[in-house]
């Protein structure tokens, strides 16, 4: 009697940056029960793939469940599949990363399990046509993906079997569909229904093999699983049913499919990934029309099986358009890597700098879908610190002590001006309001300007219409794609959108009516057209030795006040300092026009600490008593000529000098966004507007010198 190949896959990964406790938890949620269930059925042969975070913590803190799973390599029952050992999106990588990180995976499974994986895990299975060029260079023969893929190169539901060859210039890789019914049935349905799945693709379909692979952390770590899959004993049920059923039935290894079969045909696949990851990656009003449309169809009772080659979202590239903060991560990334390419091998490894560029490469913090992602600060902070890290080593390596640089740095068609020194990045936009895009604390490799723009998400909506829902079902848990649930009450109620990405420096030029509440809530009137606009670079250059570097930067625009539109020139010449992490703006505002004009003139900054309400971060103002100092406090004050922000916990301080002084308005800006465990709130950053009304006469100006410092505590 021929038998059904079931290959059974798991793929498990904390990203770089999560918390320690997160690791520990969820290795007692899952990893750990899952594979204790699992020695318990000798006869089952499954794959698993473990990223390089998770296993470098492993290897580290549950070296003996290493040697377990090495153990099970050993007797044939398991097999482990390699992958970028940070876990990037190969596709968004320049091609020698891409190659090293794999090749990295590749070493560290040699070493620890005692065999050259075959197979590897496509991060988020975000697909790129020229990858099986890049993957075979590494050395491996297979990797898996969605049936998505599939369909979208016109294949149908017949022909989901097995696995496929494709090839880009000669080199070729095997590809497995991933059964997106299997995927959305494990393990939220009974283990009869998978088996019935199994059954009718064998008997009705004649298929010789089938895939499932997914998220590890689905049995046990996902919301309401732990009890389901382990004290209710679905996973042990599970395995029990596919042992049960082995006269029909065999779990294979990919591996062993492949040796036992041929493939199923060739095939070349477009840019895709799982269709939840394709519909993410949508601007909101597109992704709000795909969801309509989806509705529209369900509505005329038509089956969207039927379109699947047609019905598709947007690709990931997407999120690089989509949010900034996710493309300037990417182009910080690549400029990076360049600079590590100036060292030779030797160097690179030696250094450190290949390492920590690596660490820099993990996706988590580069998209935002179902999970957190791009939303936790902490995760994009991750990203920065081990590419700032990387940056400093190459920089060490090479001797270089000050450097100025002028190039599209964002790549948005425009040059940015780069300043480096020993104890400070920073980057500056003259064609987005001569604004401070990036200032970086070398010695804490600490991003200040790592604060989100808050922007509208499709499932806004969805927050505004049940917020005070809450789906606590009995019985069977939903999958996450399902849950509605709210990490905090009201929270319809602080969304609010920008209007401008969360720079520095930025120029406005309030209404009268403008308060701290509705500036805010981005819901004040900006009279200016000065935020986002062009800045002229009126000189720069490098300067002589031991000089600091001074770049100056002009625009004259308009204020419109009552139908009127006033010439305003905003000029403001930007100072660096050689050897430490210090800029000093000087503002001249001045009135060309011929009749007087009032102004209400703000400059807005936009800095982060990480933790809003934590005791060891907290705002500092010398004369002036603050009702709270945690950063996620808000207020007004006048007459401030000095205020800082303090981070005991990473050892440093900003500061801020205001000649003359002025009136300061903070408050934190929060988010709202989604994740695994419901709609939640996160501290993005702090905003200060210094600001003062000033009259010009014609012909008039004023002047002020706003200096920022960051500097070790005491």
């Amino acid at each position: 009697m021929n038998k059904i190949n079931f290959m059974f896959a798991i793929h498990n990964h904390q990203p770089v940056g999560n918390f320690g406790h997160v690791f520990e938890e969820v290795f007692k949620a899952c990893y750990q029960p899952y594979f204790e269930v699992l020695k318990g059925f000798p006869k089952i042969k499954t794959a698993a793939h473990f990223s390089g975070p998770l296993l470098e913590w492993l290897k580290q803190h549950r070296p003996d469940y290493l040697k377990m799973l090495k153990d099970m390599v050993s007797a044939g029952r398991l097999e482990i599949l390699s992958g970028g050992f940070y876990e990037p999106l190969l596709s968004t990588l320049p091609e020698e990363d891409a190659i090293g990180q794999i090749v990295l995976m590749n070493q560290f499974i040699e070493e620890e399990f005692g065999q050259a994986p075959r197979g590897l895990w496509l991060a988020e299975r975000i697909w790129n046509p020229d990858l099986p060029r890049i993957i075979a260079k590494a050395g491996i023969q297979y990797t898996i993906v969605d049936d998505t893929h599939f369909y979208y190169s016109g294949l149908e539901e017949n022909q989901m079997q097995g696995y496929y060859i494709t090839e880009r210039l000669g080199h070729p890789l095997f590809l497995f569909p991933i059964s997106k019914q299997l995927r959305y049935g494990i393990p939220f349905k009974m283990p009869e229904e998978t088996l019935s799945v199994l059954r009718q693709a064998k008997d009705e379909k004649g298929f010789t093999g089938v895939t499932y692979a997914d998220d590890g952390e689905k049995f046990g770590s996902w919301p309401d699983t732990y009890d389901w899959v382990y004290k209710e004993k679905w996973l042990e049920k599970f395995f029990s049913a596919l042992s049960d059923n082995a006269d029909w039935l065999e779990t294979v290894t990919f591996s062993e499919y492949i040796d036992r079969h041929s493939p199923s045909g060739r095939i070349y696949l477009p840019m895709a990934s799982y269709d939840e990851m394709m519909e993410w990656s949508l601007p909101t009003n597109a992704a709000r029309k795909f969801k309509w449309l989806k509705e529209e169809l369900e509505g005329k009772d038509v089956a969207q099986e039927r379109y699947k080659l047609f019905l598709r979202g947007g690709q990931w590239d997407n999120f690089l358009t989509k949010y900034e903060e996710s493309n300037l991560l990417h182009k910080k990334m690549l400029y990076v890597s360049r600079k590590v390419k100036t060292l030779s091998p030797e160097d690179q490894e030696s250094s450190g700098a290949l390492r920590e560029l690596f660490q820099g490469q993990c996706n988590c913090a580069q998209w935002h879908g179902l999970f957190g992602g791009l939303y936790l600060n902490y995760l994009r902070h991750a990203l920065y610190q081990h590419l700032l890290a990387a940056q400093s080593a190459v920089d060490d390596k090479n001797g270089l002590e000050f450097s100025v640089e002028t190039l599209d740095y964002n790549l948005n068609g425009k040059a940015e001006v780069l300043v480096s020194n020993p104890e400070m990045y920073a980057c500056l936009a003259p064609a987005y309001g001569g604004a401070l895009m990036e200032i970086d604390y070398r010695p804490a490799f600490f991003n200040l300007s790592n604060v989100l723009r808050r922007r509208e998400e499709i499932y806004h909506k969805t927050i505004q219409d049940a917020a005070h829902s809450d789906d606590g079902g009995e019985g069977q848990p939903q999958s996450i794609h399902d849950r509605v649930k709210f990490k905090e009450q009201d929270l319809q109620s602080k969304i609010f959108f920008d209007r401008w990405d969360r720079y520095s420096f930025l120029d406005h030029f309030l209404g009268p009516d403008t308060t701290l509440e509705n500036f805010k809530q981005s819901r004040f009137e900006e009279q200016g057209d000065f935020v986002d606009q062009v800045y002229e670079k009126k000189s720069h250059g490098i300067p002589e030795a031991g000089e600091d570097y001074s770049l100056t930067l002009k625009r004259t625009g308009t204020v419109s006040q009552q139908g009127s539109a006033h010439p305003v020139i905003v000029e403001k010449r930007f100072t660096f300092s050689r050897a430490t992490a210090r800029i000093q703006a000087h503002y001249r505002i001045v009135n060309p026009g011929e009749i007087p004009v009032s102004l209400w003139w703000g400059v807005e900054f936009n800095f982060t600490l990480l933790a809003g309400d934590a005791a060891d971060r907290f705002y500092t103002c010398p004369g002036h008593s603050l009702e709270s100092a945690r950063l996620i406090s808000e207020g007004a004050l006048d007459g401030v000529a000095s205020f800082g922000m303090q981070d005991d916990w990473h050892k440093f301080k900003l500061s801020m000098v205001f000649s003359p002084s002025v009136s300061l308005w903070r408050f934190p800006v929060e988010t709202i966004s989604q994740s695994e465990d419901g709609f939640e709130r996160t501290y993005q950053g702090s905003c200060l507007l210094a600001n003062r009304k000033e009259r010009l006469l014609p012909g008039q100006s004023v002047e002020h010198i706003f200096t920022l410092e960051i500097s070790p505590t005491a």
